[in-house]
């Protein structure tokens, strides 16, 4: 089908959409080619478009949006994909991607993932969608740009001070020197960062803010040059990260605020490099891609990603978050436990998923934008789930649920009625 027919198909579903909303709005996903349509219509003006998932762990969420993302990417021209995840260790896998670097394949490129929890990136669906991306920027035209993965999380602090070293010395020994001893005082915490925050806070350890912020003001934020930019990009992970850190400890509304800004100043960075018709599509947790204002998090204070997307770019993001209502999933019992499969209980009794799971197909696409009935049905608070790393199933209703309006915090939503947890690369 040629670009041409392609685009009058998609208006032609658009203008069936608006005269019958509902039944256009809910549309079951057979596996199929064309499964997507009415999402990539919508998308068809927008310039960020967030795919979220309802957990770090089931293997259809990561199928799903690798399918969405190929379309985005094929079709509508994006150009990169921006993922919830620490900046060095994807540059490795973008260089993959590229066709560039020393890895012989993409488990290779993964193996850079060695902080908990390995397993959101180091699995199967991540290492295929991977392969797909290299294939397809073998495939471009000569001269196209390749389409690109980064990275937008502040974890990796103690990787990117090393690459921001690296970079320095390759310019000038007395400046590497300096970068050093900036970040000395990070170097008790390199296996468990976190532990930096608790031992600053109790008085036990000096802080290492100036030295994190003096070398971020060294370095060029505007750089032409690709490495010099990453150099930037991984100095504002050390100095963000610092931060974050610290205030783990004093101040969790703020940590939250502060690492949602740091990731959509990344995203903001990102697009400016693609130029000014860059698009690119954002992995991370519903948690992030919802609007928080439609939600208990954003009553009590807290930002989302989702959020500053719209305030930012209005209706050219388009905010997809996922549902499921059972099956199992992978996570730890506790932070830096070991993973495994997990049995997830079925969604609780008046959540959205239940919703989702009684009103329509077992896996179904639903528009809320364009489609005001249905909307209104999903626009009061409801229960909805939230399973990040963790999964701690005796106490699910307190740690894994909030409320929040589901067709204020997304413009469309993925149900998939049962989900399998994702495997592991050891």
């Amino acid at each position: 089908m040629s670009m041409n027919a392609r685009s009058l198909r998609r208006m032609s579903l658009a203008l069936a959409c608006g005269l019958a909303a509902l039944s256009c709005a809910s549309q079951p996903l057979t596996g199929g080619d064309r499964d997507y349509d009415a999402l990539l219509a919508l998308t068809a003006g927008a310039r960020v478009v967030m795919l979220g998932e309802a957990t770090h762990g089931s293997r259809e969420f990561y199928r799903e949006r690798a399918r969405i993302t190929r379309r985005l990417m094929e079709e509508q021209g994006f150009g990169a994909v921006v993922l919830e995840a620490p900046w060095e260790p994807m540059r490795r896998v973008d260089a993959y991607v590229r066709g560039e670097g020393r890895d012989r394949d993409a488990v290779a490129a993964l193996s850079g993932f060695v902080r908990f929890p390995t397993w959101t990136w180091r699995n199967s669906e991540v290492r295929d969608f991977v392969e797909g991306l290299r294939a397809l920027n073998r495939e471009r035209r000569p001269g196209a740009a390749p389409v690109r993965l980064y990275g937008m999380d502040l974890y990796g602090l103690p990787e990117s001070a090393d690459a921001v070293v690296r970079h320095v010395a390759r310019r000038s020994i007395a400046a590497a020197a300096a970068a050093r001893q900036r970040y000395r005082c990070f170097g008790d915490y390199l296996p468990e960062p976190m532990l930096y925050g608790r031992e600053v806070v109790a008085g036990r350890a000096p802080s290492c803010a100036g030295g994190a912020a003096a070398q971020l003001a060294e370095m060029d934020p505007a750089a032409a040059d690709e490495d010099d930019f990453a150099a930037w990009q991984s100095a504002r992970v050390v100095s963000s990260g610092e931060c974050y850190y610290r205030l783990l400890y004093q101040d969790s509304l703020g940590s939250w605020n502060l690492r949602e800004r740091h990731m959509a100043a990344t995203i903001a960075q990102v697009m400016e490099r693609l130029g000014p018709q860059g698009r690119v599509v954002v992995w991370a947790h519903n948690l992030h891609q919802g609007d928080a204002r439609a939600t208990d998090q954003g009553r009590n204070g807290e930002l989302s990603l989702g959020q500053l997307m719209r305030e930012r770019h209005d209706e050219q993001a388009v905010l997809v978050g996922f549902s499921t209502y059972g099956g199992s999933v992978r996570a730890a019992p506790g932070w830096g436990a070991r993973d495994r499969a997990w049995r997830l209980l079925p969604a609780l009794r008046g959540s959205a998923h239940e919703r989702l799971h009684r009103r329509g197909p077992p896996a179904a696409l639903w528009i809320f934008r364009g489609a005001p009935e249905l909307a209104a049905e999903f626009a009061e608070p409801q229960l909805q789930r939230a399973v990040g790393v963790l999964y701690l199933r005796a106490t699910e209703r307190r740690d894994h649920y909030f409320h929040a309006a589901l067709s204020g915090q997304f413009d469309a939503v993925i149900h998939l009625d049962v989900t399998s947890a994702l495997d592991s690369l050891r």
